[in-house]
């Protein structure tokens, strides 16, 4: 008799071709966070051709959110799908991988759900890459009545615990006054706060842990070499090992962009863009991922780095069990996530190479889950997730 993991793994094969050509598709036309619209199309067309999915789109009140629902059993696992790219990369995150991946364990899943007491939930999920999609979904309740949820991601290194930071996004907002180049006396440069922080926060950084990031992007400073600006916008992210640590460096990155409003003499507002905390891994989970992975031959070593970004996931993972594994791409270092070259590989044989190792290990370990009397127990527990508010 052919085994439940021998059944998934035809099923998977079956559907494999389909699905590395939407992974494909999707990665010649990315789309930037809450704009996922053909993306979200793409995917739902694919899963309602082959049938046994419930389709609820536009949830948790937005457009591009979905959620693909198989199986009646009791156990409840989500498969994250990310939708997103980054401007002006594309897929440099291979957000079309993971939901190549995800996509393909939903498939391989749904004709042995009912007989493994699954209920196997595929979310569709949009603008991780600004941090906020999931958590947006969790408070709306797209995620109640599950167990578990789990994707995989793509980086340079196989790790089935990565450590993931947390981290929060500020905006900061310079007003000053405008003139003409010509008679600077007249102006209060906003653009000059701007380097006045970014040195202050240069100088901190030989002050801050070494687990500790700080980081500024210039959004906007200015519109004419001839025109002194008077207004001038920073976005900021501080990352550490958790929230609280974040909390503690802050006081001391702001005081680096008052410093800036002070010596220019122009005011500021901050507004608080985003956070993530850092991710929870379910360690019982981890391990059915890593032992499936390898399998299919991928190792992992112990790499004395093993530091990644930082994702809304991790909301997910503080509220549910939760894992986020990585599977690496052939590609040299200078080749990683956020560059357009990871964007080519994602699109190419390493994506499609990810999609079956990070897909058949996702659907073999929800397979090995609800076999797994202890684990299976421990997951129901006393009932499924519903989203309440943190006290």
């Amino acid at each position: 008799m052919t085994s439940v993991k021998e059944r998934i793994a035809a099923e998977f094969a079956r559907h494999e071709p389909a699905v590395v050509d939407l992974s494909r598709r999707i990665g010649a036309d990315p789309e930037i966070a809450f704009e996922e619209h053909r993306t979200a199309a793409a995917v739902v067309e694919l899963l309602t051709a082959h049938g046994g999915f419930d389709v609820e789109r536009g949830i948790a009140g937005l457009d591009t959110a979905f959620s693909a629902t198989v199986g009646t059993g009791p156990l409840a696992i989500g498969l994250c799908a990310e939708l997103d790219a980054l401007p002006g990369i594309g897929h440099g995150c291979a957000h079309n991988v993971i939901t190549g991946a995800s996509v393909a364990a939903a498939l391989a899943l749904a004709p042995v759900a009912d007989e493994l007491g699954l209920t196997v939930r595929l979310l569709g999920t949009p603008a991780e890459e600004v941090l906020t999609g999931k958590a947006i979904m969790l408070r709306e309740g797209a995620f109640d009545g599950l167990h578990a949820a789990m994707m995989m991601h793509p980086t340079l290194k196989d790790m089935a615990t990565p450590h993931i930071r947390a981290v929060r996004h500020w905006s900061i907002a310079y007003r000053g006054r405008t003139a003409h180049a010509s008679r600077p006396f007249e102006a209060l440069n906003a653009a000059d706060a701007v380097t006045v922080a970014q040195v202050a926060i240069g100088l901190l950084r030989q002050q801050k842990r070494d687990a500790d990031r700080v980081h500024t992007w210039v959004k906007e400073a200015g519109t004419a070499v001839n025109v002194i600006a008077g207004a001038a916008t920073v976005e900021c992210m501080v990352r550490a090992d958790g929230l609280a640590d974040v909390d503690l460096l802050w006081p001391r990155v702001r005081r680096c962009f008052e410093a800036g409003a002070l010596a220019s003499g122009v005011s500021m507002e901050v507004t608080e863009v985003a956070s993530a905390n850092g991710f929870r891994h379910d360690h019982d989970l981890a391990g059915l991922f890593q032992s499936n992975a390898e399998a299919l031959g991928r190792t992992f070593p112990d790499y004395a780095d093993r530091s990644l970004g930082s994702t809304d996931m991790a909301e997910v993972s503080v509220h549910l069990p939760a894992i986020h594994p990585v599977l690496s791409f052939d590609s040299p270092p200078e080749d990683g996530n956020h560059t357009a070259a990871f964007a080519r590989a994602a699109s190419g044989p390493e994506g499609a190479r990810a999609i079956h190792d990070g897909g058949l290990a996702l659907a073999w370990t929800i397979a090995d889950a609800a076999r797994d009397e202890t684990l299976r127990g421990r997951l129901i527990g006393p009932g499924p997730f519903v989203w309440a508010p943190a006290s």
